[in-house]
């Protein structure tokens, strides 16, 4: 049902997860712990399935909260709880409230778990590429920063997504990289169709979090695109032209 950070797990008083695809009760392509509110799923079968995660944190199903992710690079901290109907437009979630969960949910994006287990401050965060490049990482770590996190002393973890190799990208996705700064043509690989490229995307957030003063980085190696019997794929759904797809869900709590 989840898998953990070593890192992370580490740490005293914090409770984290990344939510694989198994242990829910939703059927179909949403088979089986899909955490998407933004699915066509049974809502209560998504309901359920966010109790469940809930609870292997030790947190009630209201304090589970994710935002409506809209690939920007805005974190809120949250204090109390939110329903769906009024839950922020952003793309993390910062606390340091005990009973809450921040969450993300993700389906080839990138989930990162971040955590000052000496201050007390959590966040989740979700970035793909916008959010990368955007600056996601670095409002998120200012967000931390401003409720008594220590950038030193945070560790971060990058959770499964979709791989480089997974990750075929045109050149005006590489060319918006490189308006930017032309290092990041390092991040770019050679893909077997001209005009095209493999992009990796943790290594990119993994220099976000460099340059946002994180020195303790994990990242867990693991790809949605190409492991379906753990992870939901939003890429793989679009090849295979399938109706829709599940969600997972990354996060994390102070206990």
């Amino acid at each position: 049902m989840k898998i953990e950070a070593p890192s992370l797990a580490a740490l005293p008083g914090i409770r984290h997860a990344f939510f694989t695809r198994r242990g829910g009760v939703s059927q179909g392509i949403y088979a089986s712990l899909n955490g998407g509110t933004g699915s066509a799923d049974d809502p209560a079968a998504v309901a359920q399935n966010r109790a469940r995660m809930a609870a292997a944190l030790g947190v009630a199903p209201e304090g589970f909260l994710a935002c409506w992710q809209v690939h920007s690079a805005d974190a809120v901290v949250a204090t109390v709880p939110w329903t769906r109907a009024d839950a922020p437009k952003a793309d993390a979630v910062v606390t340091r409230t005990p009973g809450i969960a921040a969450a993300v949910s993700i389906a080839d994006c990138g989930p990162i778990l971040l955590a000052d287990a000496g201050a007390r401050v959590v966040a989740a965060a979700h970035s793909g590429w916008k959010g990368a490049l955007g600056g996601i990482v670095a409002a998120t770590v200012a967000r931390m920063e401003a409720q008594g996190a220590r950038r030193g002393d945070i560790r971060a973890v990058i959770g499964p997504l979709i791989r480089q190799h997974s990750y075929e990208v045109g050149e005006d996705f590489v060319a918006r990289f490189l308006a930017e700064d032309k290092a990041f043509a390092r991040f770019f690989a050679p893909a077997d169709r001209s005009h095209h490229a493999l992009f990796d995307l943790p290594g990119f957030i993994r220099l976000r979090l460099e340059q946002a003063g994180i020195g303790h980085v994990e990242d867990l190696g693991l790809d949605t695109y190409a492991d379906e019997e753990r992870f939901f794929s939003f890429r793989r759904t679009t090849h295979r032209k399938e109706a829709d797809y599940g969600r997972l869900m990354a996060a994390i709590a102070l206990a």
